[in-house]
This record gives C-alpha cells, structure tokens and sequence, in this order.
C-alpha cells in the first residue's frame, strides 16, 4: 500500500438524545462490524459512549443528539462519539467503589480499547476509542 493511500470506511449516524438511541448506535456498529473480531468490543464501547452523551450532556436534553463515527482499516477500528456539551467537565475515568451503580463506563472503555483519547471544544466532547486488529498487550489509554 503506498503511504499516501488509505484503504479506511468511514462511516457517521447522527442519533436523537433518547435513551433508545443507544441500542439504535449498537445495532448500526454490529451491522457494520459484522464478522470481525473486534464486533462485541466495539459494540459495548458504543453503547457506554452513547449512553454517556445522553446521560451526562445536552445531548440528553430536549432537541439534544449526538454523532457518531466509525472508522475501519485492516488495522484499526475506531469509534468517536460527540455530544453536544453542555457541561463545564471534561469527561474522566472515575475510579468507582466496588459498590457504586454509575461512573465505570470510561473506565470500562479504557480497559477494552488499545487508545481512548478525548477531544474538547466548546460545542462538546468528542471520545475516541480505537481498537487494534492485532493480539491486545493489554488494554489502556
């Protein structure tokens, strides 16, 4: 392959802030990831994410969404999903008691991806996780 010469798909799905949405952005990564090793990985990484967006931003308020994009080579596969903002915090990895119901779901993408890395503007946040094709030497940002 020359190095100039990308063989990635990119693909976007722009999503409502309802909470349905989330099974909506899981179905559309498992129907694009169909056959890959990386499928159910990516898939739980869209449904934290997106549920996030929702939960955490404006996304989730009235007339709220989020966007989400899937980009795949032989080697990578990565996941981005912008929310619309709305909040004064950068999304973190919180290091949750074992009895805590929320704040695992960053960490839970951390651990599967091989690179999770956070974009901030002033019209939201945009996270991306990437997953590699090749064996895991574990996971991690």
């Amino acid at each position: 392959m020359h190095e100039y010469t990308s063989t990635a798909r990119v693909w976007g799905l722009t999503c409502p802030g309802f909470p349905e949405e989330v099974s909506r952005a899981r179905r559309w990564t498992r129907d694009i990831l169909r056959g890959s090793p990386l499928a159910d990985d990516a898939e739980l990484i869209v449904s934290e994410l997106s549920a996030n967006a929702i939960l955490h931003t404006a996304s989730g308020a009235a007339f709220g969404s989020f966007h989400l994009a899937l980009a795949v080579s032989p080697q990578v596969v990565a996941l981005s999903v912008t929310d619309a903002g709305g909040t004064g915090i950068s999304p973190k990895v919180e290091h949750q008691d074992q009895d805590a119901e929320h704040g695992r779901g960053l960490g839970m993408v951390t651990a599967l991806a091989h690179r999770v890395v956070v974009h901030n503007s002033q019209a939201g946040h945009t996270i991306t996780a990437e997953l590699f094709a090749e064996a895991r030497q574990g996971g991690g940002a």
